[in-house]
């Protein structure tokens, strides 16, 4: 019995620390950059020592890794959180898209996800993390109203691509804008009306 709480112990200590690291390091890449951050800046943030982060990360390029998996883990949660309370696919194809815009308003999100991490871990490593989450589920759903003879365009994986970046790109010109309150809404509106143009009609 004592073995195992030791174990016990050791491994909670040892994802605390990981999670002190993670949090740690998206601070500091989001403030200062990638470039600029140093493994002994992220170490000393976390208040643990180097060798406590090379036990959980090879090396920088590792560590942005994990922070940006763990920034889109989030994400995904977030946007599958909402969505699944709408028992409509394409309620819940439309909540899920506004979830994820306000995701990609975050300005980590937006700083770390959108603009550093494609050049940093490379396109091929870049689009795996984002299949596995968030485009994952918009692809899903956009599979399943295909498959139900709802969705008039023929190949979900493509479109899914499209209205990701086009929410990426939205983001930032909301970001940057004076009247981000007068935009929003023709943002939305643009999309209501970009969806509906993929919808099978029910009418004879």
């Amino acid at each position: 019995m004592e073995p195992d709480r030791e174990r016990s112990r050791r491994e909670e200590y040892s994802e605390a620390t990981r999670l002190a690291l993670l949090q740690a390091a998206k601070t500091l890449f989001a403030s200062q950059g990638y470039q600029a951050t140093g493994i002994e800046a992220v170490a000393q943030a976390a208040r643990v020592t180097r060798g406590a982060l090379y036990h959980h990360f090879d090396d920088k390029k590792a560590l942005f890794d994990a922070v940006v998996v763990d920034l889109q883990a989030k994400a995904a949660h977030t946007i599958a959180t909402r969505a699944r309370a709408e028992p409509d696919k394409w309620r819940r194809l439309r909540v899920g898209t506004d979830a994820f815009l306000e995701v990609c308003l975050d300005p980590a999100y937006r700083w770390l996800v959108i603009q550093e991490a494609p050049a940093i871990l490379g396109r091929r490593r870049y689009q795996e993390i984002d299949e596995a989450y968030p485009l994952g589920l918009m692809t899903a759903t956009l599979i399943s109203l295909r498959r139900d003879g709802e969705l008039t365009f023929d190949d979900p994986d493509l479109l899914s691509r499209m209205i990701s970046a086009m929410i990426c790109e939205v983001a930032q010109l909301l970001a940057d804008s004076e009247t981000p309150e007068t935009l929003r809404p023709r943002v939305q509106e643009a999309l209501d009306r970009m969806l509906a143009a993929f919808r099978r009609s029910s009418s004879p």
